[in-house]
């Protein structure tokens, strides 16, 4: 008898790996689930889930915060030293000042544009009875003082970024001129530096929960009535931003620096989504020097650029805001607005918007906007109920334009990698690490 040799298939891997997730997908799966769970519990007046929502959030911005301080001062030291780096590192330095300014008075005139068109404080039921005076309130004599400290603790205890900067700069300047001989510090500093940001890039990756946490609470605590109140003020400002992210920064990349705006979003984008989510600016720096080195940007320079702009370039906080947010108050208050006005308005928020310090909330910079302009500072607390949904829109047009300065300087210098610009489309947390090297903590998910 013959036999019948068997046969075999070919053999299979039964093994598959999950694909990915974006991160912007991740951060729209958030941000669904929380406007869900928010509504829910809104509706159904379900305390408990309040109270989670409201924990999530709130561990999520403490997270992000609670390197800030550290993270600050070694960041602007190191980018300091880092230019010494960098081929003419003082014209780089003055141009990025330079576009800072000048950007920011853009906005600030978008923003007075709109409020005087729109009249936000018309047509609504507050009254000067419903504002109360803020605790803190900012004046030119106290952020004038207020940049030198008393102490080198103090403004790590108090989170004062503005000293912190302070100190910072003059430690990076000292470092400079003492040369070889702070090296070895400079060395730790880089070390402490790296330490830092890997640990917030694991609090980043968090971002789409802590998404959820922060929209969810922001539904269920202040619900649609309260937005329909200041209706045409939220409009406001969310125009006014979208105005300058969506307008005027794609502008200035095609004619300024002759490069395609939507590679910019592209590349700039996981660092815009969790600034709105976050509603910080300093929380989102490791992020926004990552992205701004993927669209082409030198390392030594977006080092200085992004560290500095994060505390000080605040085209939502510092300009667009206290420019709709002055007006709104002044018609509240029935107080009368000339021209000066809008000059004075518009000299605050281009020389004063480092007071806005990269934290969330632009109080300090309203209150030095009102007292300026001699408004009564009661008019703050007709803006904080808003304030947390305001805020998100403010923030992601803060680090839009911190991502956009040194991608225009760099442009201009001819320092920008064009390749790399044109191909940022990745976002970096769709790598398996940050740094482009594979985590060896992250489990790989696969079934048999």
């Amino acid at each position: 008898m013959s036999s019948v040799p068997e046969t075999s298939s070919p053999k299979t891997s039964s093994s598959f790996r999950l694909p990915k997730v974006p991160f912007w997908a991740q951060i729209l799966l958030g941000l669904v689930l929380g406007v869900l769970l928010g509504w829910v519990a809104r509706s159904g007046d379900v305390g408990w889930l309040v109270t989670t929502l409201d924990k999530i959030g709130t561990i999520f911005v403490q997270l992000l915060k609670l390197a800030v301080a550290p993270l600050v001062f070694f960041a602007i030291l190191i980018s300091i030293t880092n230019l010494r780096n960098v081929n003419n590192a003082a014209r780089l330095a003055t141009r990025t000042l330079l576009w800072f300014m000048a950007t920011s008075l853009i906005a600030v005139a978008i923003g007075l544009t709109i409020g005087l068109l729109t009249n936000p404080g018309s047509g609504t039921d507050l009254t000067p009875k419903d504002g109360a005076k803020p605790e803190e309130a900012g004046s030119w004599l106290d952020f004038l003082t207020g940049i030198v400290p008393t102490d080198v603790v103090t403004p790590f205890t108090e989170l004062n970024v503005l000293q912190i900067v302070f100190l910072a700069a003059v430690a990076g300047v000292a470092a400079l001129q003492l040369g070889e001989k702070a090296q070895p510090i400079l060395n730790l500093s880089q070390s402490v530096l790296e330490l830092l940001q890997k640990a917030l890039w694991w609090v980043i990756r968090l971002a789409p929960l802590g998404t959820l946490g922060l929209i969810g609470f922001a539904i269920a605590e202040y619900g649609w009535d309260l937005i329909g109140k200041y209706a045409t003020f939220t409009a406001d400002i969310y125009i006014g931003c979208a105005l300058v992210m969506f307008g005027v920064y794609p502008l200035l990349l095609s004619t300024v620096a002759k490069v395609n705006p939507l590679n910019f979003f592209k590349g700039a984008w996981p660092a815009i989504q969790l600034a709105f989510v976050s509603r910080s600016s300093v929380g989102t720096m490791p992020l926004t020097q990552k992205v701004t080195e993927r669209l082409g940007v030198p390392k030594e320079y977006a080092s200085f650029a992004v560290p500095f702009g994060s505390t000080t370039k605040m085209d939502g906080c510092a300009s667009i805001y206290p420019a709709i947010a002055a007006i709104f108050i002044a018609q509240i208050f029935d107080v009368h607005l000339g021209i000066g006005d809008y000059l004075l308005i518009a000299f605050v928020s281009v020389i004063g918007s480092a007071a806005t310090a990269g934290l969330t909330g632009a109080t300090v910079m309203l209150t030095l906007t009102l007292s300026t302009l001699g408004l009564p500072l009661e008019g703050v607390g007709l803006l904080m109920a808003i304030d947390p949904v305001l805020d998100m829109m403010r923030t992601a047009t803060n680090v839009a334009g911190q991502a956009l300065i040194p991608v225009l300087v760099s442009a201009r210098e001819k320092i920008l990698d064009r390749d790399a610009y044109a191909h940022a489309s990745a976002s970096p947390l769709d790598d398996p690490d940050a740094s482009g090297q594979a985590d060896p903590a992250e489990p790989q998910l696969a079934a048999a």
